[in-house]
């Protein structure tokens, strides 16, 4: 199971967590967020990451064309669409040359079939709660509701996830391809905790 850490703002903190080797790092360009990088982190940083770590960009309701010009000049790989964008323009950034990832956030109501629209636009998609914010609310949801994810598109499982619950990762069904971490993994807001960072991967690696 792949890890995605989620985010990073911190530039001594982001040479921390990278040193761990998660497999993806999230970087949230929407001014909205508490954890918006672009005023604390330069191209030049990301730059220095390991090349065996993806750069992820989580955007919220922005237009293709600043998307696209935010990661050509991060030379992100990734862009995560984390608001109310449609088919097509998940489309229009992949043919951009960048791998999408749509987020759902989910509730008892949430309709799985909605996910059908964006099959073909996307390469993976994410599931988080439902809540106030646009992710990091730090809320987990009922992971019995994924057994009615029918699709066979890979999915990021996030929404509250820590130490405590990834235990019981194993059970939910089917399977994620990745998990993505945020909140639960912090001390503050975009300053997230090396150790507990470090334990994760321990426990899923011992766990795979």
């Amino acid at each position: 199971m792949k890890v995605k850490v989620c985010g990073m703002r911190d530039p001594e903190n982001l040479k921390q967590i990278a040193a761990l080797q998660p497999d993806y790092l999230g970087f949230i360009f929407y001014k909205g967020s508490k954890r918006y990088c672009q005023e604390t982190i330069t191209p030049e940083q990301l730059a220095e990451l390991p090349t065996t770590i993806k750069k992820v960009g989580v955007f919220v309701d922005e237009t293709t064309e600043t998307i696209v010009e935010i990661a050509r000049n991060y030379k992100l790989d990734v862009i995560q669409l984390h608001g109310h964008e449609s088919p097509r323009q998940c489309q229009e950034i992949k043919d951009a040359g960048f791998e999408v990832i749509k987020v759902f956030s989910v509730d008892d109501r949430f309709v799985f079939e909605n996910t059908l629209l964006y099959e073909r636009s996307c390469d993976y998609f994410l599931f988080d709660t439902k809540g106030e914010a646009h992710g990091g609310n730090g809320i987990p949801f009922d992971w019995e509701l994924m057994r009615n994810y029918l699709s066979p598109k890979p999915y990021f499982l996030s929404g509250g996830l820590n130490l405590e619950n990834i235990k019981h990762l194993d059970k939910v069904r089917p399977k994620p391809f990745a998990i993505d971490v945020n909140s639960g993994f912090e001390i503050e807001p975009g300053l997230k905790d090396v150790g507990k960072v470090k334990l994760l991967m321990e426990k899923l690696r011992v766990q795979s």
